[in-house]
């Protein structure tokens, strides 16, 4: 593991209240993530990455809401779609949900095939916000899923603490539990 982002409060920026209490918003994020990843899912986990705490949970196929080219939002139920990947990425000094990242995920099959990479778009959830997509696989099984998550475009507060977040990471989890099916 890397060096966790620094969380010091004497700077211009950040007191010992402001990063207590960002560290209070981070806590109920994990344990939503942890809700998520161990009780709704069919399989998730975590592991930290440089700066970063990156989660995935794989469930069935959802619908969701999508904008169609005419600014009007359309629910969408999956067609061909039997799988859902979420994956999370949070700050891993204080565990808050890091936004506006670009998140990619490849599944590779039990035999090895690797069906793809595709961006993980960021998703609202009533629970918790996370990055996700719908996935078509072609089997129950174990797989690989890597995810690659490059730097997020936000303007960051702080001459010191704000300076992280800056180089892509990429992690593997391997023996993935995926279980086809539309929910």
């Amino acid at each position: 593991m890397t060096e966790r982002p620094p969380m010091d409060p004497n700077t211009s920026e950040a007191t010992k209240k402001q990063l207590e209490l960002a560290k209070e918003q981070g806590d109920a994020y994990g344990r939503a993530l942890k809700h998520m990843t161990g009780t709704v899912a069919n399989d998730g986990g975590q592991q930290e990455a440089g700066e970063y705490l990156i989660g995935y949970a794989v469930e069935e196929a959802e619908g969701m809401y999508e904008w169609l080219d005419a600014g009007n939002l359309h629910w969408h139920e999956p067609e061909e779609e039997n799988c859902h990947v979420e994956v999370v990425v949070c700050d891993a000094a204080d565990g808050r949900f890091v936004p506006v990242a670009k998140v990619f995920a490849t599944l590779i099959d039990p035999d090895g095939n690797d069906l793809g990479t595709h961006e993980q778009p960021l998703m609202w959830h009533p629970m918790m916000y996370h990055y996700g997509r719908n996935w078509t696989v072609p089997s129950d099984g174990t797989y690989t899923l890597r995810i690659r998550v490059e730097p997020p475009t936000i303007h960051r507060h702080d001459e010191v603490n704000g300076k992280r977040f800056t180089e892509p990471v990429e992690v593997e989890f391997t023996n993935v539990k995926v279980k086809r099916g539309k929910g």
